[in-house]
């Protein structure tokens, strides 16, 4: 007699797609497709919007859309002048997208878009393996809902691609801390080596305490531990030191300058600008930072202007030498607090709830292991947020999104398991109950926005509060309602300031999340965005200190493109602190072509270029420009040259032709010397010189911008064209 074996067919595709697993629950794959199609129309929403975003890395898209050599090398222009000041890997998605689709908003920041859902995908995973279905779902809403990580996800700067990358080197770690292999934790440095390949040093902030928590807790010999981190050690500086060698071992003259560094090194924009000077504030060549880059400690240096002490740049003043306070509270201060720290206090309470209740188990314990490692991830990259004293950003703060994600759901996850002992539903309940109170003051730093919202926040988070103290009491169904009702007060704050966000366009080099005209920043229509006070406060409105932007907009021998004079070589300082910024520039009222958004907040200083001399954004390109820059463009390498990125990137949107960015992101970079600048232009490779933008010799390589432009002036004749001042360089006076 013989026996056969059933073997179950095959289920088609479709089916195993909408039902996943044979052994999840009907409601699980549905609920997770849910949350991806949720995350994906929200941050499609309006996304054009923003239009070009950051200008200064959509022109290198751009470029790298027209040129292999570009797209490689991360070049702000399809002629290979100089590069961005950041590796190349968080263009390329984008670029290869625009080859494919042409340029246009959506075909550079939808590419933004899918990072943003795959993260939540990826973060779904990583902590429902441990913690099952209901905590992925509350960790992945968690992600998509807060407001920092909805402004970047629809954003076109390298952040996006690193907050994805550190998501999957954390997966891949927990993978490995499963059983111990190897595969994984190589994975886990290729993701590594690919995020230094989009934001260089800060892909290595958790590097630290993921290698310790997996010595500690994986499986295996210590001797076998220690040898497959050594092996994913290995896998990091392959994935990322190829790039770095071909451009380090490329021969000078026949790739672009390094944008950023002083010495056209890459290594040198690692270590310096990108590295050490970003924790001490020793920045060559940078803007409002430290000492080197410009300005005194406590104060900073814009254009050759010092501002008032601690206004530097956005971010506030004090300690961080222009660029906010630093210290524990940076997190929750009113330029970042909205930002990101609304389940910040939840994260860290149910952290250390985490581990109390795993703190008996075995070594090798996965649940311990994973609030170690997201745990870890927070609290190392949190210092360093916190008391960095160079350049920082509010949207910086992107970086922390998963890891809050992950440990409230994680939290949450386990103390509702373990809600029948009352220090479990007391630490539930005190997580949801700090939660209210906090989303109860963030919300008040915009009390004119939505007032209703913060009272309903504090009621619902108490009453659920309450309710989940006798949660191990009651009928199961009404404990999960009033959990319901407590994920919902956390989530309602956060979902507010993400619609708004989602709402509008945002533009520039500096933008925030949340509602306008409160702590976060003022707009215009549709657009403008918070600056720095002198006290630390963001100035409200679009306004610097004393409602003024030192310097204004200028042009080459201080001829502003609007006919002002600004602080631009050979130029007078017009608009000083303490004065008013010129019109349209009050109220944060600037916008480009007659569309609002919101961006650095300083925009409409004069035609040539946007706020900050050109540094937040670039200009409003008029038509007569446009047509005088594409009028025998193919018979030149450059259409035109511009100080400082943002102002020739605008031009190079405009027209779709190379235009030369002097001096790289703020016009200090010491490329193109004067002599190789004559040199070119000798050789009939640039057609025009574009007055205004840049900040016109900041920083020890600022110098080259001020002798170009004052070679430039004395030379060549000037015209006038919709306002702003270009240079004919096949014509001299």
């Amino acid at each position: 007699m013989t026996s056969t074996t059933h073997v179950r067919p095959a289920r088609p595709w479709p089916v195993r797609l909408w039902r996943g697993r044979p052994d999840d629950a009907p409601w699980v794959r549905p609920a997770f497709l849910g949350l991806l199609l949720a995350t994906a129309a929200l941050y499609l929403w309006n996304l054009s919007a923003s239009g070009y975003a950051n200008s200064f890395y959509s022109a290198a898209v751009q470029a790298g859309g027209e040129s292999w050599k570009a797209f490689f090398f991360g070049s702000l222009d399809a002629a290979n002048a100089i590069t961005v000041d950041k590796p190349p890997a968080a263009l390329w998605p984008m670029a290869l997208s625009v080859r494919l689709f042409g340029l246009g908003s959506w075909q550079i920041l939808v590419p933004e878009v899918l990072m943003g859902v795959a993260t939540v995908a990826v973060l779904y995973a990583a902590v429902r393996r441990r913690f099952g279905a209901g905590a992925g779902l509350i960790a992945g809403a968690v992600l998509a809902l807060t407001p920092v990580a909805a402004l970047m996800f629809r954003f076109n700067n390298p952040d996006a691609l690193l907050a994805l990358l550190m998501t999957v080197a954390v997966y891949c770690v927990l993978r490995a801390l499963e059983h111990g292999g190897t595969k994984w934790l190589v994975g886990a440095g290729v993701a590594f080596g690919f995020a230094f390949l989009a934001k260089t040093l800060q892909a290595f902030l958790i590097l630290p305490p993921l290698a310790l928590v997996y010595v500690v807790c994986a499986p295996g010999g210590l001797g076998r531990r220690i040898g497959r981190l050594a092996l994913a050690g290995l896998a990091v500086v392959a994935s990322a030191g190829w790039w770095v060698a071909l451009v380090e071992l490329w021969p000078a003259s026949s790739r672009p300058y390094v944008g950023g560094s002083q010495n056209n090194s890459f290594l040198e924009l690692t270590f310096g600008y990108n590295g050490l000077g970003r924790l001490n504030g020793d920045e060559t060549g940078s803007v409002g930072g430290g000492a080197r880059g410009g300005g005194a400690p406590g104060g900073a240096e814009f254009a050759g202007a010092e501002l008032p002490t601690g206004a530097g740049m956005p971010g506030g003043g004090g300690r961080g030498g222009g660029w906010g306070e630093t210290g524990i509270g940076r997190m929750f201060d009113d330029a970042v607090g909205g930002q990101i720290s609304w389940l910040l206090p939840a994260a860290l309470i149910l952290l250390v709830a985490g581990l109390l209740v795993t703190r008996r188990a075995v070594r090798t314990d996965t649940a311990r292991a994973a609030f170690l490692v997201w745990g870890g991830s927070l609290l190392m990259t949190l210092a360093v947020f916190s008391f960095m004293a160079g350049i920082f950003h509010e949207y910086y703060t992107v970086a922390l999104a998963p890891y809050i994600a992950a440990l409230v759901g994680m939290g949450a996850s386990v103390l509702w398991e373990e809600r029948t002992r009352f220090a479990a539903s007391a630490a539930l309940a005190v997580s949801v109950a700090a939660t209210a109170v906090w989303g109860w003051v963030l919300l008040g730093r915009t009390p004119d926005w939505l007032p209703w919202l913060r009272w309903a926040v504090l009621v619902a988070g108490v009453v659920a509060a309450l309710g989940l103290l006798l949660a191990g009491r009651v009928d199961r169904r009404i404990g999960l309602g009033v959990a319901g009702l407590g994920l919902a007060a956390g989530l309602a704050g956060p979902f507010a300031y993400t619609l708004a966000t989602v709402d509008a366009g945002h533009q520039g080099s500096i933008v925030t999340a949340g509602p306008a005209g409160g702590a976060m920043g003022g707009r215009g229509p549709g657009g403008g965005g918070r600056m720095a006070a002198a006290d630390g406060q963001g100035g409200r409105n679009g306004q610097f200190p004393g409602g003024a932007m030192p310097g204004g907009q200028g042009g080459p021998a201080g001829q502003g493109p609007g006919g002002g004079t600004g602080l631009m070589p050979g130029g007078q300082g017009q608009g000083m602190p303490g004065g008013t910024p010129p019109q349209g520039a009050r109220d944060g009222q600037g916008a480009q072509d007659g569309q609002g958004r919101r961006d650095g907040g300083l925009e409409g200083f004069g035609p040539g270029g946007g706020g900050a001399g050109g540094l937040l954004n670039g200009a409003s390109v008029g038509s007569r420009a446009r047509a005088a820059l594409l009028d025998g463009a193919d018979d030149y390498t450059w259409a035109a040259a511009a100080i400082g990125a943002q102002n020739a990137a605008s031009y190079q949107l405009a027209t779709e032709k190379p235009v030369m960015a002097i001096g790289g992101f703020n016009g200090s970079d010491p490329s193109p010397t004067l002599a190789q600048f004559k040199q070119y232009v000798a050789q009939g490779k640039i057609h025009y010189f574009i007055g205004g933008g840049g900040g016109g010799g900041m920083g020890p390589g600022g110098g080259t911008s001020s002798e170009i432009s004052a070679w430039v002036t004395a030379t060549f004749e000037q015209v006038t064209l919709d306002g702003s001042t270009f240079y004919d360089l096949t014509r001299k006076k």
